[in-house]
Parts: structure tokens; C-alpha cells; sequence
């Protein structure tokens, strides 16, 4: 997946002091509240995202790649030279798999947030999210690298890739480059491993590829699989989210939970809460200060900030 290693690269770089790069939340005044009080962060099927297009826009490219026999040629016989068959092996493996990954991928979405909008957020985000007649608020996290907690919590966390269908195609025609000049170092991977990154990387294609149009949203993804990479600390129920019922798995933030997950801890991630657009900024205030303090949130007063982009809420 060298596009998104160069993605990942990138925003783990841009930190001078070595800190872990920060992530904003965009979501209702409620919602966020109830995120903060309950340390929990839902994540949503696939199928209910904003995007209609989740995950078959993916599959539509990848599908096309694949079919095209000269490239799917290419593609095994350049891993084959390392481990004979597990390209088709993991090829295989995620077609069996394809109708779970459709209809039984959890989704949270995050987005990279940059210094410049500390104090104000980003426009378009305050419009695309949160019901236009509500109060909004963005969450800003401090995100680690690497983390033995994502692990136990079965999640993968990746950026999302806006690329056209070519662009997406020379990905993994770089792929293949590299599956050749790297032929000797995998030579000394175990072989099911390199099965379990392939798959991987099919897995990733099709859950974090966007339509080219919303590369302004600059997200990323904690994925859950609840079939295939069940975590005894990720809990669901059975919600009501804009009038549909639906199931929605719980990404626990809470360090009381297990000390693996206190890596996580909402407390200890925060960074600073935006209130959106509102006639209501005092009000709002007051109540985050006092639910802030509570999760354990060192002086909450100081890390919260009123957007005063004048639109209306």
C-alpha cells in the first residue's frame, strides 16, 4: 500500500517536536457529548455512510484492475518469485470474503486537522456535518503512530485515497515494482504472512478509495471487521441514527476498560474541543468544561474555542 504508507509518512513527519499528529471529529453538539461522557466512539455499517458509494466505488476499480489478465499476470507472477501462489491465495481469500466486507464493515471517520484551523475548524466541514439546524463541534485528538491498543481493538486505521481510477491502477503497478526489487527480502517472510498482507491490502482498496470530489474531507478510518477480527472490548447495540435503526459497533476511549486500551484514553488523546457556529457559544461552553472535567480532562476550560466563521448555525 505505498500510497497510503506515503500518506502516513506524511502527517507523522509534520510534527517538529516529535508529538503525534492531531485528528478532529466533526460531528452534533449531542453526539459529542455523548462521545465524551460515555468515552465511546460508534462506528457506523458502511452501507449507512454519506457516501452511497462506500466501498463498491472500490471494488468497482479494483475488479476492473484484476479482470484485466495481463495485469492480474503481472501482478501474481511478480509475488510468486517470493511466495509461489499467495498472491492468488489472497486473491482468492478476499473474494470469499467480499459479501462480509460489503455488508459488515464498521466505519468512524476522522479527519486531519491542520494548526490553521484551531481556533475556527474548517468550513466545509461544519456544512457537510452535524444537521445545518443544530449545534456542531469538532473533537481534536492527538493520534499515536502505532498503537498495541488498535490491535486489541481489531482495528485498522488508514487514510482514505482520492484517486481516479487510473491513478488507483498505478498504485498497484507500484506495487508490483516493488514485490519485484523487495523479491529477496520477502523471500525470508513467512509465507501466510504475506497472504495476510495482500488481503490486507485488497481489504484497504476497497474501504478507503473516495470519488476524487471529496478530497477536501482529508479522512481517515478506524475500520472493524465484527466477523472476521471480533475484539472482546468492542461492544454494539441497536441505535436509531437519522430515524434509521441500525447497528452500530462502540470504539471504547477508556483506559478503565483495560489497561492494553490506555494508550486510547479519551484524556489522554484530547487536544482541544471547536464549538461550531452557534448563537448558543457560552451555554455550550459551560456544559463541555464541566463533561470534559469529568472524563478526566486537565484544564478543560483552556482547551475549548468558539468558531466565529459568521454563517448561520
Amino acid at each position: 500500500m505505498p500510497h497510503a504508507r506515503r500518506q502516513r509518512d506524511a502527517i507523522f513527519a509534520n510534527e517538529a517536536d516529535g508529538s503525534d499528529p492531531r485528528f478532529v471529529h466533526y460531528t452534533s453538539a449531542e453526539n459529542a457529548l455523548n462521545i465524551i461522557k460515555t468515552k465511546r466512539l460508534w462506528m457506523r455499517n458502511a452501507t449507512c455512510m454519506a457516501d452511497y458509494l462506500e466501498v463498491q466505488h472500490g471494488f468497482a476499480i479494483l475488479t476492473k484492475f484484476f479482470s484485466d489478465k495481463p495485469r492480474l499476470d503481472a501482478f501474481t507472477t511478480a509475488l510468486d518469485q517470493s511466495a509461489p501462489g499467495a498472491a492468488m491465495e489472497a486473491i482468492n481469500l478476499f473474494n470469499g470474503w467480499w459479501n462480509n466486507i460489503r455488508d459488515n464493515t464498521y466505519i468512524a471517520s476522522i479527519s486531519e486537522h491542520r494548526t490553521s484551523e484551531d481556533f475556527h475548524g474548517r468550513l466545509s466541514m461544519w456544512r457537510a456535518f452535524g444537521n445545518a439546524s443544530s449545534a456542531r463541534v469538532g473533537l481534536v485528538f492527538r493520534v499515536p503512530n502505532f498503537s498495541s491498543a488498535a490491535i486489541a481493538l481489531g482495528l485498522m486505521f488508514s487514510p482514505v485515497a482520492y484517486l481516479t481510477e487510473a491513478e488507483t491502477h498505478g498504485v498497484i503497478d507500484e506495487s508490483i515494482k516493488n514485490f519485484q526489487t523487495s523479491a529477496e527480502f520477502l523471500r525470508g517472510i513467512d509465507r501466510q504472512m504475506i497472504v495476510n498482507y495482500v488481503f490486507t491490502m485488497l481489504v484497504a482498496g476497497v474501504t478507503c478509495l473516495k470519488h476524487e470530489g471529496f478530497h477536501e474531507e482529508r479522512e481517515w478510518r478506524a475500520i472493524y471487521s465484527p466477523q472476521r477480527l471480533p475484539s472482546q472490548f468492542v461492544d454494539h447495540s441497536t441505535e436509531v441514527v437519522g430515524g434509521v435503526p441500525q447497528i452500530v459497533y462502540k470504539i471504547p476511549l477508556d483506559g478503565a476498560v483495560s489497561p492494553v486500551l490506555a494508550e486510547l484514553d479519551l484524556a489522554a488523546m484530547f487536544d482541544r474541543l471547536i464549538i461550531g457556529p452557534s448563537p448558543y457559544p457560552l451555554a455550550m461552553y459551560e456544559a463541555f468544561k464541566e463533561t470534559l472535567t469529568a472524563s478526566g480532562v486537565t484544564d478543560a476550560g483552556n482547551k475549548i474555542f468558539a468558531s466565529l466563521i459568521p454563517i448561520r448555525s
